[in-house]
Formats: structure tokens, C-alpha cells, sequence
């Protein structure tokens, strides 16, 4: 009997430790991390969760890539452009069906359907046509043709429209700056003999001019932010939630350019960066392993130091690693990560997926997570273009040595992906808990090319309750730095979003249930 009554003692004790407080003796946090877990392998609710979680920033974002094909198609017909089927291309008109060029407008049901499909990676499946997953990936810009031409307004408003969607406070688009000048100057610098790899002789014979050149980009921000706010109906009071996006620009170079022009480009990005505060970093695009980008690749981490060197407060992001066995020669990923960090100086890294190829990997591990450079991670994309997913992807090798890393959407229409389809990826092939998703979150923000010190310098920020207007001292720090404010800002939203979720479970408390 007391055998039987000792055992009854230390079940109850059991149960009363294995059972939790109820939701509201608990803090908000750890409810909305045990709903996470609860939830973990119900999609339908992860996903629901997962939208309304707060996202931080999206820092590795094509913009061109950012829109949906079917916005395209919508500004293609109301320009009156023709789709051409031969090379599945939005084109200028004149269309004529006969020709096969019908005009985009009025197209049918199965015609347009046949559009999304080439303008983005909807319905492919590797093997089931010529093209790969990369060539169809890559082949999609070539298609937009003229559709996106004087539409970079919308464009934005697209962007932040989406990324409000998903609770991402702040983005940083990739856009080629300028109208070309820059470009065409280059040419002539070469044409008159100014090109003999001296960086010095050459940046100096495309200086003239190059203040013009600023002007003309920073003129068609000011003209495409000015379309986004009106779109978005920015101060009104019906205004968007995109409104409420933080915006900012990183300026792409395109490595598949004659090396010159790359050089020029890469200048305007400089300069551009210095004069106006939108424009936070540049970034070198264009397929990795194509022939021109392979060759010239170490050329361009030198010019990229040449210029850092003069100015080293301008921020470089650089596309790197996004290589796979088979896609190129071994030797050439051996280097291409290495040189990113140690050449160019390379503060983030886009999509690093051949990492662990590179010589002395480990060595390099280490030396980005001293330096903190963080890795902009794209697992859709990563994917789609190179087949690594899951347990083949070095993600979770990157975290495990320290390297700081965020999710990012690279080209979300391409793609058809979102940066909630990106975290529920991460949770499904990494199994990753509530408390990893807000370190990747504050990474994006603590690793953003923002201004200013990070809100832990702030010292009299420190136990400050985010949503609470902050102590003098706070706001006196706050006021001189956009990274800090963004950051304070993305505790808010955490703090508002677990309340809610703490709100939710105590209305419904199956939701913790486990299947």
C-alpha cells in the first residue's frame, strides 16, 4: 500500500513539473517559442505564424527580380508590347500574331499562362526541357524586355508592398544606378587609349563628368520614390503599409560587362554612395559561372580594393560562392569566397553556397566570423539554380562556426517565393526553433548598411523598453543612428507579435497542443 501511495506522490510531482504554468504566469516569448514548437509540423499554422512574425530586413533583393511576371505582362499590355514566341520575349511593337508576335494585351488564358511560365520558375521542372534550373533562372531577365522601362516607381511600390507583407521593416534593392553616361564615357576613355590596367590613369580619365552622372541616378530615385509614394498613397490617410518600409538602395555592378565598363560602374557606385544617403553599398551581379565573370573575377576584386582603399566608409555586399561542383572546374571554387572577404572587403556575402570547397575552408570560416561578415543566405534560389537544399546546403556550418547569416529573398518573382516561404523553408530543413528565427531577424538589421552604431553601444539604451518613448540619454543616441532606430524598431515588433501570439493561445489553447 504505501509502495502504491509513494508512486501516486511522484506521478502528480511529474505531472506538476512536465505541465506548464498557464500562458498568461508566462512571459510572451517563451509562449510564442513553445507554439513554434507545437506548430513546427503544421504547415498550415507555421505559415500562418510565420507571416506575421517580424522579419527584419531583406538585404540580398533584386529588384527587377523582385516583381511578379504578372506585373510585367500588366505594363506590357498597356504599353502596347508584343510577346515574342520565338525567344519568349516582351518586345516593342509592332506585334502582329501572324508573325508571331502578338500583342501582350488580350493574349489568351493559355498564351499568358505560357508568359508567367517563361518569366519566372513557375511549373519547371528540371530535365523536363533543355534548359536548366539555372539557364531558365537567368534566362527570365533577358525576357522582361522594355515592360519594367520607366516603371521603377512601381517597381518599389511592388517591393515594399510585399515586404510589408511579410513583417520585413527594411530592404536593401539592388538597381543599376544611372542612365548609362557613365557607361558611354568609359567606352571613350578606352577608344582613346586610356585603358592599359592602370586603375589610377583610368579612374582619372572618367572623373570628368562623374558628378553629372551622380545627379542623373540620384534624379531618378527622387522620380521613382516620388511614383512609389503616390502608388502606395504615402501620407494620405488610406496610405499602404508598404509606406512604412524602410527603403534603400545597393548598386549594382554587371561582372559580365567588357572590364572597363565594370570599372566605370563600379566608380558611379562609389560616388554615389558617397553623395547620396539612399544609395548604401554596391554589389557585382551576373551568373557567377559565366565564362566572362569567371575570367575576370580576381581582376574585379582588385579594382573593387582599389577603390575601397580610397574610401573604405562605402559599404561592399558581393555575389560569391554561388557555385556547385559539376557547374564549373573544381579549381574555381576554390577562391572566389576568400577573395570576396579578403581582397575586396566584402562586408556580406551573397549566397556562399561552395564555401566549403574554397581552400582552407575552416580558416576562412573563421576569419568571417571575426570579422563579422555576414552571408546572405537565398535557399530558394539556391535551389532552383544550383540543386543544394537542405542537409547539402552550408547554412547550418555557417551558424555552427559562428558566421552571422540572415534569409534573404534574392529574386522573390523569379523565384515565386516570399520571405515567409523563406523562413518556413529554413524551419523545415534546419528544424530551427522561435529564438534562431529572431537571431537570423536581428542579424539582418544589426548587419544592414544602415548608419550608425549598433543599438548595444548604446549603453543608456539597455533595459529602455522598446515600445516606450526612450530616456533622453536614448533618444539623444537614437537620434544619430538609423542602424539603432531600425533595431529598437524591430524589438517593438517582436514585443507587439508575441503578445499577440500570447493572446491567441490563451483564447485557444490547442494551439499548443502537439499532433
Amino acid at each position: 500500500m504505501r509502495i502504491l501511495v509513494l508512486a501516486a506522490v511522484l506521478l502528480s510531482a511529474c505531472a506538476a513539473v512536465d505541465t506548464p504554468p498557464p500562458p498568461q504566469e508566462r512571459t510572451a516569448e517563451a509562449v510564442t517559442a513553445e507554439l513554434f514548437a507545437a506548430v513546427r509540423d503544421r504547415p498550415p499554422l507555421l505559415q500562418a505564424y510565420l507571416r506575421r512574425m517580424p522579419k527584419g530586413a531583406d538585404l540580398h533583393s533584386h529588384l527587377s527580380g523582385a516583381v511578379y511576371a504578372e506585373n510585367y505582362l500588366s505594363w506590357a499590355a498597356e504599353a502596347g508590347l508584343c510577346w515574342e514566341q520565338r525567344t519568349l520575349t516582351i518586345v516593342a511593337a509592332p506585334c502582329a500574331a501572324t508573325t508571331g508576335r502578338p500583342p501582350v494585351a488580350g493574349a489568351s488564358a493559355a498564351l499568358r499562362n505560357a508568359m508567367i511560365d517563361a518569366l519566372s520558375m513557375r511549373n519547371f521542372t528540371a530535365g523536363e526541357t533543355a534548359a536548366s534550373g539555372h539557364d531558365q533562372f537567368f534566362a527570365t531577365f533577358g525576357r522582361f524586355g522594355p515592360a519594367g522601362d520607366r516603371r521603377l516607381g512601381d517597381m518599389l511600390a511592388e517591393a515594399a508592398t510585399r515586404a510589408a507583407d511579410n513583417a520585413v521593416l527594411h530592404v536593401e534593392l539592388m538597381l543599376t544606378l544611372g542612365d548609362g553616361g557613365e557607361r558611354r564615357r568609359a567606352d571613350a576613355a578606352v577608344a582613346g587609349g586610356a585603358w592599359d590596367g592602370d586603375f589610377a590613369r583610368l579612374q582619372a580619365a572618367m572623373a570628368t563628368g562623374m558628378a553629372d552622372h551622380v545627379r542623373a541616378a540620384s534624379a531618378i530615385l527622387d522620380a521613382g520614390e516620388a511614383r512609389m509614394r503616390a502608388v502606395l498613397r504615402c501620407g494620405a490617410a488610406d496610405a499602404r503599409p508598404g509606406c512604412a518600409v524602410s527603403v534603400r538602395y545597393v548598386a549594382q555592378v554587371l561582372r559580365l560587362a567588357p572590364v572597363h565598363r565594370v570599372f566605370a560602374q563600379t566608380q558611379l557606385a562609389f560616388a554615389a554612395a558617397r553623395a547620396d544617403p539612399r544609395v548604401v553599398g554596391l554589389n557585382y551581379v551576373g551568373p557567377e559561372d559565366d565564362a566572362v565573370a569567371l575570367r575576370d573575377y580576381r581582376l574585379h576584386m582588385r579594382i573593387l580594393r582599389h577603390f575601397r582603399t580610397q574610401d573604405p566608409t562605402v559599404a561592399i555586399a558581393l555575389h560569391a560562392g554561388e557555385l556547385a561542383p559539376g557547374l564549373v572546374p573544381p579549381e574555381e571554387l576554390r577562391f572566389h569566397v576568400r577573395e570576396a572577404v579578403e581582397v575586396a572587403g566584402a562586408r556580406r556575402i551573397g549566397h556562399g553556397v561552395d564555401v566549403m570547397h574554397e581552400d582552407d575552408a575552416i580558416g576562412l570560416l573563421e576569419t568571417m566570423a571575426r570579422r563579422g561578415v555576414l552571408v546572405e543566405i537565398n535557399l530558394t534560389s539556391n535551389d532552383v539554380i544550383l540543386g543544394v537544399r537542405g542537409r547539402d546546403h552550408p547554412f547550418p556550418v555557417y551558424r555552427r562556426f559562428g558566421v552571422p547569416v540572415a534569409l534573404s529573398t534574392d529574386d522573390e518573382g523569379v523565384a515565386r517565393s516570399e520571405m515567409t516561404a523563406e523562413y518556413l523553408r529554413a524551419v523545415r530543413d534546419f528544424a530551427l526553433g522561435y529564438a534562431d528565427l529572431k537571431a537570423l531577424a536581428r542579424a539582418s538589421v544589426a548587419h544592414s548598411f544602415l548608419p550608425g552604431p549598433d543599438l548595444g553601444e548604446g549603453r543608456d539604451c539597455a533595459g529602455a523598453p522598446a515600445a516606450a518613448e526612450p530616456p533622453p540619454p536614448c533618444a539623444t543616441f537614437l537620434a544619430g543612428s538609423e542602424r539603432a532606430r531600425m533595431q529598437r524598431r524591430l524589438e517593438a515588433a517582436f514585443a507587439a507579435f508575441e503578445d499577440s501570439v500570447r493572446r491567441d493561445v490563451e483564447r485557444h489553447p490547442f494551439l499548443l497542443a502537439r499532433p
